[in-house]
């Protein structure tokens, strides 16, 4: 586990704050009896969330479709999976936990049995011509 601040931590996590914070605005509004606590729900979710998002929002998901759009040429032959790129990617610390569950889901989501099927043949065949 990496040692963040909790400040760190806060502003990673600032649209699920912004979130909790109206949620809890608008229920003590409610609960306590006050009229106007449906125009807080209305502007805290259609407002204020929305708008925590585009303001501080996880620039690292732009980042990642950069990267995806041009990755950067790596000094191995080709041969590697798309998983394999992934695996290596987080290994060396370029990937957090969830950026990697993420694309691992979206990889598995998007992953055929053809391409398996293409994957497993292939390992097979470079095994066979290295031995």
């Amino acid at each position: 586990m990496t040692d963040r601040s909790p400040l760190e931590r806060a502003r990673d996590n600032v649209t699920e704050l912004a979130s909790l914070a109206v949620t809890g605005f608008w229920l003590v509004a409610l609960l306590t009896g006050q009229e106007w606590w449906l125009v807080a729900l209305l502007v805290g979710y259609v407002v204020v969330v929305p708008l925590t998002e585009l303001l501080y929002g996880d620039a690292d998901e732009e980042v990642e479709d950069i990267e995806e759009a041009d990755p950067a040429p790596s000094s191995d032959t080709g041969d590697e999976t798309p998983l394999e790129r992934l695996r290596c990617r987080y290994a060396e610390g370029k990937l957090t936990d969830e950026q990697f569950e993420r694309k691992l889901e979206r990889l598995l989501e998007t992953e055929t049995l053809e391409d398996v099927e293409d994957a497993t043949r292939d390992e097979r065949e470079r095994e066979f011509e290295r031995s």
